[in-house]
């Protein structure tokens, strides 16, 4: 898939828009992040959108012809990249298959990337409210926009974790039994899901103690069911 821009353009054509047109359509995008994750999909009107732009619903139609579902969709996919570059960064950067962990600090160092992942959460906030509403509002949202959502960001962020964890089966700390996506869900499920869920997304952080105690149980359940032999 191709790195698209704020403004719902895939990046190698954006030079084919005028660069002030362009720079108009990434001040709406951005504008319309913030409602959306406040309003949701549903609730958000183009008229907000535009006055949260400082522009006229006719010049937002003028950059965003499908009017709301183009908005949100461009909103979404670029969010959602920005979001997985995040995500995939930080795997790579704490399970790295050429450097296996010492078997005694496989479970300390799954923590470490749980914890971590969960951080990427609290640095997006605008990005998770826009999550928050897509799961409240599946059934309003355009399944176009579903699927590029998920295209976007959450399957490249499975496929990264389900490489680190191939690479830590080969290194003979895990047992992945034949399916790392599975098995990669998993350990999203146990280690962060129920922070992310328990916490609304961020909007209502959880004590640094309870954090702990639900990523520390996830992360070893997580290994009672996958740790090799």
């Amino acid at each position: 898939m191709e790195e698209e821009t704020p403004g719902g353009v895939p990046a190698g054509t954006a030079d084919a828009l005028p660069p002030r047109k362009q720079a108009k359509r990434i001040a709406i995008a951005r504008a319309a992040c913030a409602v959306f994750g406040r309003e949701g999909y549903a609730r958000a009107s183009v008229d907000a959108l535009a006055a949260a732009a400082g522009v006229s619903t006719r010049t937002l139609y003028n950059h965003f012809p499908g009017g709301k579902s183009e908005l949100f969709r461009a909103v979404v996919t670029w969010s959602s990249a920005e979001v997985r570059d995040a995500h995939v960064a930080t795997v790579r950067a704490l399970v790295d298959p050429e450097r296996p962990p010492h078997p005694d600090n496989l479970e300390r160092d799954l923590t470490a990337l749980a914890r971590a992942l969960i951080d990427v959460m609290v640095e997006h906030p605008d990005h998770f409210a826009l999550v928050r509403h897509i799961h409240a509002e599946a059934d309003h949202v355009p399944p176009e926009v579903l699927a590029a959502w998920k295209a976007a960001g959450p399957g490249p962020v499975a496929d990264a974790l389900a490489d680190a964890l191939t690479g830590l089966e080969k290194a003979g700390l895990l047992d992945l039994h034949g399916d790392p996506e599975l098995a990669g869900g998993h350990f999203t499920a146990l280690s962060s899901t129920s922070v992310a869920q328990l916490s609304h997304y961020g909007v209502l952080p959880l004590s640094e103690a309870r954090t702990d105690r639900l990523v520390r149980g996830g992360v070893a359940a997580f290994l009672r069911a996958y740790r090799a032999g």
